[in-house]
């Protein structure tokens, strides 16, 4: 197989890829910090949205006209393009989903099921809302324990005390990546390894990995992963369930109706094999076709230079902040990338993200679906700055300049 040369990386040629980083906001160029939450689209996702729409729209795998069976070879060609971005073993051990939320839903009800009264499923306290509230509907409707790994003030998991909580009880370990608040990127190879020692699978909540590292699900091992196209660069709406085969084939369906059958009567349903039988119903199927388009303009940029680049501007702002009097950075872990949340004393977090709004920068302000991670910091919120390859150190000196200007306007 010839290898793809990749041109080094160039975050001004890649910039000129997303029309909209391009626009003003309130008179001031856009600078855009707000990747953690949604990530922007290049030109070729958004016009593969609008050929869908304009020239292929149909539904798809029981047609038989042209339009049909073109919209089918394109759905089924993205999840190929998926299989070999996260190098999963079979096409087929990729889902389509609604995004990572839907992921983890689907995977609590269904391998779910397979759990009995007593088992328990271990977490940490930095996940997000959608990594704890499916967990513990699981655990109320069947008896389950949850477990919750605690993490030091600069945001680290303590492995040791994850080690005690870990034991033959556990049967599922449910771990973000990279925490969405935080920027943590937990030693998840480990963690799988130690899981699977006593018997537990592993689901990786990869919404805030998928976009910053290359992803290797064998590698890896872990049993579930499960990301977002929205924050792929990809439409809204859609994404992606990995899970093993033999561990699928076992779990019931998730919903029922459209292509997930393979006979229906009165008085018994047989399922579709997979990956239908976890795709009830119509699927977002310009979604999946032009998140397949976003893993190809992925494939066509150097990730490992992107990667690096990305870790240089996070470095590069947390520097110049830490100048500082009274603004605390929440999440200092050795092993982070990508985000940084921060305080200023006796500043409200949503303050200071609305006078960053008027002058042009877009950052998140609150809890982020964190909200037992603000409990432990006794904080209310943060303000939260996450970036992409795209932006710049040049966006990152403004950005510092306007949160001067902000906290000397609130004081």
């Amino acid at each position: 197989m010839t290898e793809i040369i990749k041109k080094p990386f160039n975050v001004r040629e890649i910039r000129e890829e997303f029309p909209a980083l391009r626009q003003e906001i309130y008179g001031k160029s856009l600078i855009y910090f707000d990747n953690g939450a949604t990530s922007q689209k290049p030109q070729i996702v958004l016009n593969a949205i609008n050929k869908f729409y304009s020239k292929e729209n149909a539904n798809i795998h029981r047609g038989v006209h042209f339009m049909s069976q073109k919209a089918t070879t394109e759905f089924e060609e993205a999840r190929k393009k998926i299989q070999h971005f996260i190098n999963a073993r079979k096409a087929e051990e990729v889902i389509f989903t609604k995004g990572t939320t839907d992921g983890i839903n689907l995977v609590a009800s269904s391998y779910g099921e397979l759990l009995t009264a007593g088992d328990e499923i271990l977490i940490t306290a930095m996940e997000h809302h959608s990594n704890i509230v499916p967990w513990q509907l699981l655990c109320q409707r069947k008896g389950l324990i949850l477990r919750v790994a605690p993490i030091n003030f600069k945001g680290e998991l303590i492995v040791e005390e994850f080690d005690i909580l870990l034991s033959k009880k556990t049967k599922l370990l449910a771990i973000t990546h990279i925490s969405n608040t935080l920027g943590t990127i937990n030693p998840v190879k480990e963690l799988t390894q130690k899981a699977h020692a006593v018997g537990a699978k592993v689901l990786l909540d990869g919404a805030q990995s998928i976009q910053h590292m290359k992803i290797d699900v064998k590698d890896l091992d872990c049993d579930f992963y499960v990301f977002s196209s929205h924050k792929l660069f990809g439409p809204t709406g859609i994404g992606v369930l990995y899970g093993k085969e033999d561990l699928l084939d076992r779990m019931p369906p998730y919903q029922g109706g459209g292509d997930m059958i393979s006979r229906v009567t009165f008085e018994h349903t047989s399922y579709n094999e997979l990956p239908f039988k976890f795709e009830a119903g119509t699927p977002h199927i310009a979604g999946g076709i032009c998140l397949g388009t976003s893993v190809g303009f992925l494939n066509s940029i150097d990730l490992d230079g992107a990667q690096k680049h990305e870790g240089e501007l996070t470095k590069y702002a947390e520097h110049l902040l830490d100048t500082f009097e009274g603004l605390q950075i929440i999440g200092e872990a050795k092993n982070k990338t990508s985000v940084i949340s921060f305080t200023v004393d006796g500043i409200h977090p949503f303050d200071i993200g609305t006078l960053l709004d008027k002058q042009g920068i877009a950052v998140r302000t609150g809890h982020h679906c964190t909200q037992p991670l603000m409990d432990f910091y006794k904080i209310p919120g943060t303000t939260r700055a996450s970036f992409a390859f795209y932006n710049t150190k040049e966006e990152i000196d403004l950005f510092v300049e306007a949160v001067e200007k902000s906290i000397n306007m609130l004081k």
